[in-house]
């Protein structure tokens, strides 16, 4: 059989032994020594069409599940529904291929058998794909070329060169190999993630160069026909008198101030010119606009002063003023700032310093505002931090007026004509204390698992929307801290930071010193973080492709080639799906250009190009070896938690079952032989990950919540999660499960690369570990573990004396202490919010908070284990091939 799923562009060393594999199971066993039979209850062979994963599956044609082995020859994973043969001869583009069977592994533990019978431990490993992965690239340099093959995984470090195309750092495709006819024949997807990150700005993934930057009038013009930008993919003609745009297919002719002879096609002056010969390069404008501006708005309504949270708030918020301002007079902030305060009414400060004190003015009529004053609300840091510090001392004293309630929208509102009438981009940082009420236009959370239109809870009320609109015109990017119990009356106050740029974090209280210190670094984080404002991305395509989809945090238009945000920085991902309009030139490929346009905190007019040159196929296989699981992963994320507004979730559900069982079923299709076994499962190389990461997907709280989860925690996550990158997705989907030491010494840090499966089964009584995904930080400790290692990290030999639940690690001075606090503080610093830690005993009643993040396991939420899902996907697969 042929089962061509290898990119050949890719060398990998030889595979190394999962869990519970001997070390000499790649080699080739003795008749004596013969392949070991799983035997295993017979399904019910009438049961043979597709059907939900909450329905019981049988198998084709009656066979009964053997074994899952790996083909070191083919680079793929197969296993069959009848008895291996003990050596399977193939034939592989003319070559003598080979195919073993993994020996039976350890008896599974009861969480994690399958009720299939299949051994976990002989599935695909995400963790062994990212080991890979890394022994391929780390610390090596991968050439970003035209129609380059795939890039390493987004959790590998090494360095991305630009050489004509966009590097992975900021374009990321499910394939970088387009087929030449359409390809919904084929179910196969072809889109594109995009996160730009913003100038000197990295993406911490990635080490790269900065993108290089140009003066507007020095640069070769792009196609005056459609508006695309010079790139790499226009093709030169006569000399270099003209140029052939594949976006548009038309000639150029090229102004004779710009023109320069060409030489073999490319122009002689390519390499002093990053628009002729780099992927990605930036256009500084010659206009101006005004700076971005800081707005604070406090809550300080009779119930928000009965929390006695406000003299905590306003401390913390000057010391972010001083910080900014710098120590010294050569560092002060040009930074303007505005300050109001709010309960039913609008507090406005005057801190023009021109002033004996600051003048505060009040605004009762709230329906229509209007400021009474606009000198001195927006004053420059440098000039205005004592009048700052001076009032925030007072706030906490002050006698509310009113008893009615702070309200988030009135806030916006109120700042949102500040920087209209200032005409000016900024961030507005919201403090909320006061309980979150449920306005009339407001959907009550009661009922809404029970009923039928689960998708409504996504949905934000008509005011909130209008309001997010007309932030994303202005360039108003709105925080919120949330200091109350959010969940109180079904109001969720995230729908308009969701929709401009920015984020919601809820507290339970400031008292404890751990809250206080969460919301130190959020408050530092969202304050020192580089923007882009008003945001406008353009796309352009070859005329034989369309976009036929955007996801993302931001509010769609109607068209999708256009996507205005208020704001946006270098973590938040978008993506595009894209189709066909007809059959493609195999000699031209694919060229996709992403045109961002965006105005910097100092007020910068500048334009980021992105240009990407894939190659195009007539055979179906190069699609499949040029694709990548966690991009694969990470669209299907954006995509179902953007329709998860206007969609049931069960329908979701059902359809990203199908896409991909039908995906699998087409590689089958074009990678097997006759000579195949029935019930034999072929997996691509580069998507053996994609069953696990699409089970987790499919079981997450978002679209399978659970008994205990929440309405707002849904909310606060599908806002958080649909933003995410493809490496911190990946992390979301697969937690990231490691091993501290407990040897006597512990003189090593744990290591990334030493991170074990997820499942219960990889958690030794006597280990302890520590589980990390961008929204939750947990450490397991095992109930073996030895006195002297607790004694190390927590101070205490006895495990009795730990208590489960949010902890601060004591700082203790030995190699375990230290190194523990470090990783976590490493972890920190890639997550999404700051996550407090949270220690997880085993045997607790709070374990299942960890069995969520087990994501091979059976979920609490009642999701399928990943070794059932598997076999489920490879029987509706085999129907559809039958």
């Amino acid at each position: 059989m042929e089962v061509p799923a290898v990119n050949h562009s890719y060398t990998h060393p030889p595979p190394q032994p999962w869990a519970g594999q001997s070390p000499r199971t790649p080699n080739r066993p003795s008749p004596s020594c013969p392949f070991p039979s799983y035997h295993y209850p017979n399904l019910n062979p009438d049961q043979q069409s597709v059907t939900p994963m909450t329905q019981t599956t049988g198998t084709a044609a009656g066979h009964r599940p053997q074994s899952l082995y790996w083909d070191p020859s083919q680079q793929s994973y197969q296993g069959v529904l009848k008895p291996v043969p003990e050596i399977t001869n193939k034939t592989n583009q003319g070559m003598p291929q080979r195919s073993y069977s993994l020996p039976t592994s350890l008896v599974s533990n009861s969480k994690t058998e399958s009720r299939y019978g299949l051994d976990p431990q002989l599935l695909p490993s995400v963790v062994q794909v990212i080991k890979e992965d890394r022994i391929q690239w780390e610390g090596k340099v991968f050439v970003s070329e035209c129609k380059s093959s795939v890039p390493p995984l987004s959790s590998t470090q090494c360095t991305l060169e630009d050489r004509g195309t966009v590097t992975a750092a900021k374009m990321l495709f499910v394939s970088h190999s387009v087929i030449l006819r359409n390809p919904n024949h084929l179910h196969i997807l072809f889109s594109v993630l995009l996160w730009p990150a913003l100038v000197n700005m990295l993406c911490e993934c990635f080490p790269q160069r900065d993108v290089p930057v140009c003066e507007a009038g020095d640069c070769v013009k792009g196609c005056a026909h459609c508006g695309a930008f010079m790139s790499p993919a226009m093709s030169w003609q006569d000399c270099g008198q003209r140029f052939y745009c594949p976006f548009c297919d038309k000639l150029n002719e090229v102004p004779w101030q710009s023109y320069q002879p060409t030489n073999q096609g490319r122009r002689v002056d390519c390499e002093k010119k990053p628009e002729l010969s780099l992927g990605s390069y930036e256009i500084l404008e010659k206009q101006t606009g005004k700076a971005a501006v800081l707005l604070l708005a406090i809550d300080v309504s009779a119930s928000a002063m009965r929390t006695g949270q406000l003299d905590h708030i306003c401390k913390q918020i000057c010391s972010q003023l001083q910080a900014l301002n710098g120590l010294e007079e050569t560092d002060r902030s040009d930074l303007r700032v505005c300050l109001m305060t709010y309960d039913s009414r609008i507090h406005l400060y005057n801190l023009s310093p021109a002033l004996s004190r600051p003048h505060m003015m009040v605004i009762t009529d709230c329906e229509e505002l209007e400021l009474p004053v606009v000198e001195g609300l927006l004053v420059p840091l440098k000039d205005c931090r004592h009048i700052l510090e001076r009032v925030l001392q007072e706030i906490s004293l002050f006698n509310p007026e009113s008893d009615g309630s702070g309200s988030q929208e009135l806030s916006v509102s109120a700042g949102l004509k500040i920087l209209q009438d200032a005409a000016s981009p900024g961030k507005l940082l919201i403090f909320h204390s006061s309980p979150v009420s449920e306005g009339s236009n407001q959907k009550s959370s009661s009922g809404f698992f029970s009923s039928s239109k689960v998708k409504s809870i996504f949905q934000g009320p008509d005011s909130s929307i209008s309001l997010a609109k007309e932030c994303v015109n202005q360039g108003c990017s709105v925080h919120i801290f949330v200091f109350s119990h959010h969940e109180v009356g079904g109001a969720w106050p995230g729908h308009i930071p969701f929709l401009t740029g920015g984020g919601v974090i809820c507290y339970n209280s400031l008292q404890s010193e751990m809250e206080q210190e969460c919301f130190r670094a959020d408050l530092s984080r969202c304050v020192d973080m580089q923007m882009a404002f008003k945001v406008q991305l353009r796309v352009f395509v070859s005329k034989e492709m369309r976009i036929s989809g955007c996801y993302g945090s931001f509010i769609a238009g109607p068209d999708s080639c256009c996507v205005a945000m208020a704001a946006l920085d270098w973590h938040t991902a978008l993506a595009f799906e894209f189709a066909h309009n007809k059959s493609l030139d195999e000699t031209r490929g694919v060229a996709i250009q992403f045109v961002l346009s965006y105005s910097s905190s100092s007020g910068e007019n500048r334009t980021r190009i992105h240009t990407v040159i894939l190659s195009a196929s007539s055979q179906p296989l190069d699609t499949f070896r040029s694709s990548q699981a966690e991009t694969l992963l990470t669209f299907y994320c954006k995509k179902l938690y953007s329709l998860a507004l206007e969609s049931p979730l069960q329908s979701l559900r059902e359809e990203l079952q199908t896409e991909v069982t039908e995906m699998l079923a087409c590689f089958r299709k074009q990678s097997c032989t006759t000579s195949v076994s029935p019930g034999q499962l072929v997996l691509p190389q580069f998507l053996k990950a994609v069953p696990v990461y699409i089970n987790s997907l499919r079981k997450s709280e978002v679209l399978l919540p659970g008994l205990r989860s929440s309405v707002h925690q849904r909310l606060q996550q599908r806002s958080l999660i649909v933003s995410m990158d493809t490496l911190s997705t990946a992390s979301q989907f697969y937690p990231l499960i490691l091993p501290l030491s407990v040897s006597a010494d512990n003189v090593n840090m744990p290591s990334l690369g030493e991170a074990v499966r997820c499942t219960v089964s990889s958690l030794d009584p006597g280990g302890l570990y520590l589980v990390y995904c961008p929204l939750a930080l947990l450490l397991w400790v095992g109930s073996c573990v030895p006195p002297h290692t607790l004694l190390q990290l927590f101070n205490t030999n006895s495990f009795s004396y730990l208590t489960s639940g949010e902890i601060k690690l004591p700082v203790l001075e030995n190699s375990l202490s230290i190194s523990t606090r470090a990783l976590i503080c490493s972890l920190q610093s890639s997550a999404a919010v700051t996550l407090q830690l949270k220690l997880v005993r085993e045997g607790d009643s709070c374990e299942e908070s960890l069995q969520l993040l087990l994501v091979e396991d059976k979920s609490p939420n009642g999701g399928a284990s990943y070794a059932d899902f598997l076999f489920h996907l490879h029987v509706n697969a085999l129907h559809l091939v039958v």
